[in-house]
């Protein structure tokens, strides 16, 4: 179900007359983007196959950044675009040169982390005028890891997540999605054909129970286990969701950087765990971060929407681009947990090791029930 509220973008746009590409680029601030993106390439997602990828390839749709245009860029069979470009449809015969209503091409997504999807970016940024009419997207939830040709079956129950519906060229196309469930791959379809530059889906991870249980102890914190950054105090040079992303960070903007501040106030990240858990040990990361780290560090938790915050780490001098561990006391018993820094700076990475609770296994294998898992 999508979101009459969320701008729709349709129609081509001009062609591409110098200067910077993005100028006339049509975008909106969509409600969602905030989430975390559930197709990104380091949580695992991939473009599995495609009926379709003639000009250009269906991995570029899961390719971080923006698209890249290079009006010069041209190989062997044209135009070579940073995106998912196929070539154009014809009908069967000279009498009926057009492609059919239900003609249409195709591509079979993983998603990087299993999760509800509460909205939904395709990017046409750059295909002007060879932008797909229309695009519709389902999905589905199928257990381990599933072939193309496990996916096409003909039991596969897929699900609409967003209808057919018109699209505009070289914009950001956002949907609204309204459906309850856990899904753990999707179908992207482009009526009759041309090219998507990006995907990006955007919503909050449904880790499998049977599989954290089987794990006993690991990162609490972490996007893949179904940990989420509720609110920050800033967000301007990257954004603090970067802090629970899976590995270590490979340069300064794959963490959490403030801007400078010039008060007597302190930054902070406030996470909520994928359940209640038993955090017993810390790790807060500075990587990559050298004349912009945090000074300090201080971890607090919380059990329940309105408990009462407990420092569990007092105020800790940190070290420019260094993994500074903590093993706590005693283990601690929290559903959300907050790090405040100060004065101001960034953390690349924080873990929090630990296991889920006998009450926090049981509700997050009740939720999984309920979202169909």
């Amino acid at each position: 179900m999508t979101d009459a509220a969320i701008p729709r973008f349709t129609g081509d746009a001009s062609p591409y007359a110098g200067g910077d590409p993005y100028a006339d680029h049509r975008t909106a601030d969509f409600p969602f983007t905030h989430l975390v993106d559930l197709a990104d390439r380091r949580l695992g997602a991939g473009v599995i196959a495609a009926n379709d990828e003639f000009f250009a390839e269906r991995e570029n749709l899961l390719k971080p950044g923006p698209a890249v245009f290079d009006p010069e860029h041209f190989g062997h069979k044209g135009k070579i675009m940073d995106g998912w470009e196929t070539r154009r449809r014809r009908g069967v015969s000279a009498a009926e040169p057009h492609p059919t209503p239900d003609d249409h091409d195709w591509a079979l997504v993983r998603l990087g982390a299993p999760g509800v999807i509460r909205g939904i970016v395709l990017d046409t940024a750059h295909f002007r005028g060879n932008y797909p009419q229309a695009v519709s997207v389902e999905g589905a939830s199928l257990p381990g890891s599933p072939s193309p040709e496990d996916l096409l079956a003909p039991d596969v129950k897929w699900t609409t997540l967003v209808p057919r519906t018109p699209v505009g060229g070289h914009a950001a196309n956002g949907f609204a999605v309204d459906a309850e469930q856990r899904f753990t791959h999707l179908r992207i379809n482009q009526h009759p054909d041309g090219g998507i530059a990006r995907l990006r889906v955007y919503g909050e991870v449904a880790p499998d129970p049977a599989w954290l249980t089987a794990l006993g102890t690991f990162d609490l914190a972490a996007l893949e286990n179904g940990g989420q950054v509720e609110d920050a105090s800033d967000r301007f040079y990257s954004p603090a969701t970067n802090t629970i992303q899976p590995g270590r960070s490979r340069k300064m903007d794959d963490g959490w950087e403030t801007r400078r501040r010039r008060d007597r106030g302190n930054d902070w990240i406030r996470y909520r765990l994928a359940a209640q858990s038993e955090i017993r040990a810390v790790e807060i990361d500075t990587a990559y971060l050298k004349g912009n780290s945090a000074g300090w560090a201080a971890l607090s938790v919380r059990d329940g929407e309105n408990g009462d915050w407990s420092e569990v780490l007092p105020r800790t001098r940190l070290q420019p681009d260094t993994n500074h561990r903590f093993v706590l006391d005693a283990p601690v018993c929290a559903t959300h947990v907050r790090i405040d820094i100060f004065p101001d700076g960034g953390i690349s990475r924080l873990r929090l090791y630990g296991s889920l609770t006998d009450e926090g296994a049981a509700g997050l294998a009740a939720r999984h029930r309920e979202l169909g898992g």
